[in-house]
C-alpha cells in the first residue's frame, strides 16, 4: 500500500502511530514492510492456505464473536445432507462434471433447498462471469431455512467450516507459504485480539489479489475471517480493495463489463430471459426477501432512462433493444477471436493491453488482424504502434507493409481536463472540476460518445430497418456548451441520478423507483447524488465544520451510506456493540434507527420485527437480518450458490506452480478457465512432465514511480529518471544460483515469449523452504513497453491466459519461468529459444494440460441431482 497507494497509506501510518498494529503479507519486502509490526513473506499463490490458517486459529481455540456469528452470519444454518466437501473429496466438492469442468451445485443447498436454488448451468454461467454478479446481490434462498442455534448439528455451517480448515495448521501454513509458524501464530493472535465488542480490525488488499485462478475465493476467505470476528459493517473494519485508479468502482457501477448493466443488474442472457419479466425474476427470485425484490422497478427505471418516451409498459420499457449475452464475451476470448478473424473492428480507451493485459504477443497479434483500431488516449501508446514498433516486427511475425489493422488514434483529455465524478474504492463519489482546456484536438470521453452517437443517429434518421430502432429511439439529448459542443456532465450525473418522468423532479432515494415507467434511473444505486437537484457529490465541507463519518464530503452510494450494512454495528437487540464503537443503534423512544451513518436498514423497522411466514422481499426482512441484500439476510460464511468453484475457499495451487499441491490431490483450481488456442499455453507443473524447465516462481507489482502500463509516467521526465528502465529483483541466493550479477543483464524464458531486464541483486526477496525445498522467487513491474522516454521488455508478456472461473480475471500475479544471464536473443531467434523451451517442457501450444489432475477422482455426483433439477 505505502508503494502503490502512498496517499492512502498516510491514514495507516496515522492509525499505527494511534496504536494499531500492522502486518504485511507480501513475496516482496516493500516500502510498506518497512514500516510494517511484521513483515510476512509469502510463496506467491498461497494466501487461501495462509488465510484459512487464521480461520483454523479462530474456530479452534473459539475465538469468534459468538453473539455476532449467531446473529448475522449463517454459522447456524444447516446444509445438504448430499453435500460433500472437498476434505473428502481430495481438492472437490460434491456436483463435479469432469466434462465441463464444473460444478452443479444442487448438493451445495441448505437443506430442503435442493430443488429450488441449485444450479445445473455452471459452466454457462462461467463463460458470463455470472459469479461477478452474486458478489452483490446473492443467488436464491426462498422462504424458511433450517437453523441449529447452538451450533452442534454436524451438517451446520459452523461444523462444516471446522472440518474443512482443520488441516490448515500452523504447520502447514509453513509448509504450503514458506511462512515461520511463530509469524503466522502472531499475526493470527493479533487479528482476533483486535477483534471483538470493543476492537475492530481491517483487512487491505491490492487489487493484485484478484489476479489469480482462484482470486475471488482469496476474498471470500477474508471474508470469512471478518466475519467470524464481527468486523463487516462496523467501524475500523470491513475488507478495503485498493485500486489502481480513481474510478475502477465507478466503472462496475456503470460498468464497462460484458456482463453487467448499471447497478449490478446482470445483462440479458438469449437463451434464459427472452422476455422482461423472466430477466426481472432472474434478479428478484420470487418469494426470496431482501432489497432485490425491487428489481423489476430498477430495471424499468433503467430502460426507460435509455429509450425515454419509447420505452412504455406495452412494449416491456424496450427490452427488446437490449443486447443479449451468447457465451464468453470476456477480453480474453475476445482478442483470440481477433486472432481467428472473428473480430473487425476494436476500440481502446484507456488502456493498453500491448503492455498491461496476460499474453502481450497474443494481444498484439490479434490487433494485427482487424480491420479497425481506435486508439483514444493522451500519448502514443504501444497499442497504437504495436504494428511497427513490437517485438513480433523484428520476429517477422508483423510485417508493417502487410498489417491489414486501419489504426486510428484520438488525442484524449486528461483527467485535469474534463469535469464530471470518478468514484473510488469506499463507492464515494467526488465531483471534479475542469482545471484547463485540453490541447490541440483532445477531448473527453463524454464528448466523444455524444458526438459519435449524435453522427450514426444522424446517418440512420431515414432508416426503416428494425434493427436501427434500438440506436434512433435512444434519449439522446443532452445539453451542449462551449466552442466545441461538450455535453453537460452533469445533466449526465442528473440521469444517472433518476428523476419523476412527468415533472423532471430528480428522485431523493432508490426506493422512489417505480416499474410503470414514471421513473427513469441510469444507475439505481447512484439515485440521490443529485437530489433536490443539487449535485451532492460536490460538496467539500471541511471534516473541522462536520463530524468523524463526513457525510457532507462527496457522496456515497447507495443513500449517502459510508459502511455498508452497518446494521450489524448493533447487537440483535439494536444496542451498540459497545459505547465505544457505537456507530448504529435502535432508538426506541423515536421508533428509529439513528447513529453516525445513515442506516443501512428501514428506518422504522423494530429489532423484534418477524416477518409473517411466504413473504419476500423488504417485506421479509426480519429486523436482526443486518445483511438485507442477501437471500437469506446473513452473510455468508459458507456461500450455497453463486460461487462457482465451491461453497468453501480450497487451496489450489496457481496454473503453474514448481510443487504438487500439499493439501489435495487435485493440483490447480479444477474450474479455472482455460483456452484451448495455438497461441496460448501453460508450463507444466506437477504431477506432470518437465515442471523442471521453469523451475523458478515470478509474480509482478507496481512501482511507486510509474503507472499501469506506463503511457501515463513513462512520457513523464521526472518519473523516467526515478526509474529509468526495466528490471528484475532477485535474491542474492538465486543470483549465485543462476550466474546473474548485479546490474548486469538477465533474460527470463516462459513458455510464451522471453523478456530482457537489468538485474537487481537484494535482500528484499527471500528464499523460501517449502514443502522441503528451496523455492526461488523473482520480482518485475509491470509498466514498461516500446514507447516513451524509458523503455524495456514488457512482465505481462511472460503469461499465459488463464482465468479466474467466477469473473474471468487473468492469473497475472504469479507464473514459472527460467531465467538465464545475459541478453535476449533478437529476431527470428527469440521464438528459436521459446521453441526450444517448448520441446524440452513437452508443450504443444493450444493443448492444455487436464484442469483435473491424474488419478484423483471427484466424488460421485449426489443422488437424485438429476430428478431435483428436473422438477425445479
Amino acid at each position: 500500500m505505502a508503494e502503490a497507494h502512498p496517499v492512502g497509506f498516510q491514514w495507516v501510518m496515522e492509525a499505527k502511530r494511534r496504536g494499531a498494529k500492522v502486518f504485511h503479507v507480501d513475496p516482496r519486502f516493500t516500502r510498506t514492510s518497512a514500516v510494517a509490526d511484521t513483515y510476512l513473506p509469502i510463496r506467491a499463490g498461497t494466501d487461501i492456505a495462509l488465510l484459512g490458517g487464521v480461520v483454523r486459529y479462530i474456530l479452534e481455540n473459539e475465538l469468534d464473536f459468538r453473539e455476532y456469528v449467531l446473529a448475522y452470519t449463517n454459522a447456524a444454518t444447516i446444509v445438504s445432507e448430499r453435500y460433500v466437501d472437498a476434505e473428502d473429496g481430495d481438492g472437490f466438492f460434491s456436483g463435479f462434471d469432469p466434462e465441463t469442468s464444473s460444478y452443479v451445485q444442487d448438493s451445495w443447498q441448505y437443506e430442503g433447498h435442493e430443488g429450488t436454488s441449485g444450479s445445473g448451468h455452471t459452466a454457462k454461467e462461467r463463460d458470463s462471469a455470472a459469479g461477478l454478479r452474486h458478489e452483490s446481490h446473492g443467488a436464491q434462498v426462498a422462504g424458511q431455512v433450517p437453523r441449529d442455534e447452538t451450533l452442534q448439528h454436524p451438517r451446520c455451517v459452523y461444523q462444516i467450516l471446522k472440518r474443512h480448515f482443520a488441516r490448515y495448521t500452523p504447520e502447514m501454513v509453513e509448509r504450503v507459504c514458506g511462512i515461520p509458524q511463530e509469524k503466522f501464530l502472531e499475526l493470527a493472535r493479533a487479528w482476533t485480539e483486535n477483534s471483538g465488542r470493543e476492537r475492530t480490525g481491517v483487512l487491505i488488499y491490492s487489487v493484485g489479489w484478484t489476479q489469480h485462478s482462484v482470486g475471488v475465493q482469496y476474498i471470500r476467505t477474508g471474508a470469512i475471517i471478518q466475519l467470524l470476528l464481527g468486523n463487516m459493517g462496523r467501524p475500523g473494519g470491513g475488507i478495503l480493495a485498493l485500486r489502481g485508479h480513481a474510478s475502477i468502482q465507478g466503472s462496475t457501477d456503470i460498468p464497462t463489463l460484458f456482463n453487467l448493466l448499471p447497478g449490478y443488474l446482470p445483462m440479458p442472457h438469449h437463451a434464459d430471459h427472452p422476455t422482461f419479466e423472466q430477466w426481472v425474476d432472474s434478479i428478484r427470485h420470487p418469494g426470496q426477501k431482501g432489497f432485490w425484490g425491487n428489481a423489476r422497478a430498477f430495471g424499468a427505471s433503467l430502460l426507460k432512462a435509455y429509450w425515454g418516451d419509447a420505452a412504455t409498459p406495452e412494449n416491456d420499457f424496450c427490452y427488446g433493444y437490449l443486447p443479449r449475452m451468447t457465451g464468453d464475451h470476456g477480453t480474453y476470448q475476445q482478442v483470440l477471436n481477433m486472432i481467428d478473424g472473428k473480430v473487425k473492428g476494436y476500440f481502446l480507451l484507456g488502456q493498453n493491453p500491448a503492455v498491461g493485459s496476460a499474453h502481450g504477443r497474443a494481444q498484439r497479434l490479434g490487433m494485427a488482424n482487424l480491420d479497425w483500431l481506435v486508439v483514444r488516449d493522451l500519448f502514443m501508446i504501444e497499442s497504437a504502434t504495436f504494428w511497427k514498433n513490437g517485438p513480433e516486427v523484428a520476429t517477422g511475425e508483423i510485417v508493417p507493409q502487410e498489417c491489414r489493422t486501419e489504426v486510428f488514434f484520438l488525442p484524449a483529455a486528461s483527467h485535469v481536463e474534463k469535469e464530471g465524478t470518478f468514484t473510488q474504492t469506499q463507492r464515494l463519489l467526488q465531483w471534479r472540476e475542469k482545471a484547463l482546456d485540453p490541447p490541440g484536438d483532445a477531448r473527453s470521453e463524454l464528448w466523444f460518445f455524444y458526438h459519435l452517437g449524435r453522427r450514426l443517429r444522424e446517418k440512420l434518421a431515414d432508416s426503416d430497418q428494425p434493427r436501427d430502432r434500438a440506436l434512433l429511439d435512444l434519449a439522446w439529448d443532452y445539453p451542449t456548451h462551449g466552442p466545441h459542443a461538450e455535453p453537460s456532465a452533469e445533466a449526465v450525473l442528473r440521469e444517472i441520478n433518476g428523476y419523476d418522468v412527468a415533472t423532471g423532479r430528480p428522485l431523493s432515494a432508490f426506493t422512489e423507483a417505480k416499474d410503470d415507467g414514471s421513473t427513469a434511473i441510469g444507475c439505481w444505486i447512484y439515485t440521490g447524488v443529485y437530489a433536490d437537484g443539487v449535485n451532492q457529490a460536490a460538496r467539500r465541507k471541511s471534516r473541522h465544520e462536520q463530524d468523524w463519518v463526513a457525510a457532507e464530503w462527496g457522496w456515497a452510494w447507495p443513500a449517502n451510506r459510508r459502511i455498508l450494512y452497518n446494521r450489524a454495528s448493533a447487537d440483535r437487540e439494536g444496542r451498540p456493540w459497545s459505547e465505544r464503537k457505537r456507530y448504529v443503534w435502535w432508538d426506541p423512544e423515536k421508533g428509529e434507527w439513528t447513529g453516525y451513518d445513515v442506516p443501512d436498514f428501514e428506518k422504522t423497522k423494530p429489532p423484534t420485527y418477524r416477518p409473517p411466514e411466504g413473504v419476500g422481499g423488504v417485506e421479509g426482512i426480519a429486523g436482526d437480518d443486518a445483511f438485507i441484500m442477501q437471500g437469506d439476510g446473513k452473510g455468508w460464511l459458507y456461500a450455497p450458490s453463486g460461487v462457482l468453484d465451491g461453497p468453501l475457499p480450497t487451496h489450489f495451487e496457481p496454473a503453474e506452480s514448481p510443487l504438487r499441491n500439499p493439501l489435495y490431490g487435485q493440483q490447480a483450481n479444477p474450474t479455472r478457465k482455460v483456452y484451448d488456442h495455438p497461441v496460448n499455453s501453460v508450463n507444466p507443473s506437477p504431477p506432470e512432465e518437465h515442471s523442471q524447465v521453469f523451475p523458478y516462481v515470478f509474480t509482478v507489482s507496481r512501482l511507486t514511480e510509474h503507472h499501469t502500463a506506463g503511457g501515463m509516467s513513462r512520457t513523464v521526465r521526472p518519473l523516467a529518471e526515478l526509474q529509468p528502465e526495466m528490471f528484475v529483483e532477485v535474491s542474492p541466493e538465486l543470483a549465485a544460483e543462476a550466474g546473474l550479477s548485479h546490474l548486469g543483464w538477465a533474460h527470463l524464458v516462459s513458455g510464451r515469449a522471453v523478456i530482457e531486464a537489468k538485474v537487481l541483486v537484494t535482500d528484499r526477496l527471500t528464499p523460501l523452504r517449502v514443502d522441503g525445498r528451496v523455492i526461488h522467487q523473482i520480482w518485475l513491474p509491470y509498466h514498461f513497453g516500446f514507447e516513451g522516454l524509458v523503455t524495456g521488455d514488457s512482465a505481462n508478456d511472460l503469461f499465459g491466459i488463464t482465468l479466474d472461473p467466477n469473473v474471468l480475471i487473468q492469473e497475472s500475479k504469479v507464473g514459472t519461468c527460467d531465467v538465464r544471464p545475459g541478453r535476449r536473443p533478437t529476431g527470428p531467434a527469440l521464438r528459436d529459444l521459446v521453441a526450444d523451451y517448448q520441446r524440452r517442457a513437452g508443450i504443444v501450444p493450444g493443448r492444455l494440460a487436464p484442469t483435473v489432475t491424474d488419478g484423483v477422482r471427484p466424488p460421485a455426483p449426489a443422488p437424485d441431482a438429476g430428478e431435483d433439477v428436473d422438477d425445479a
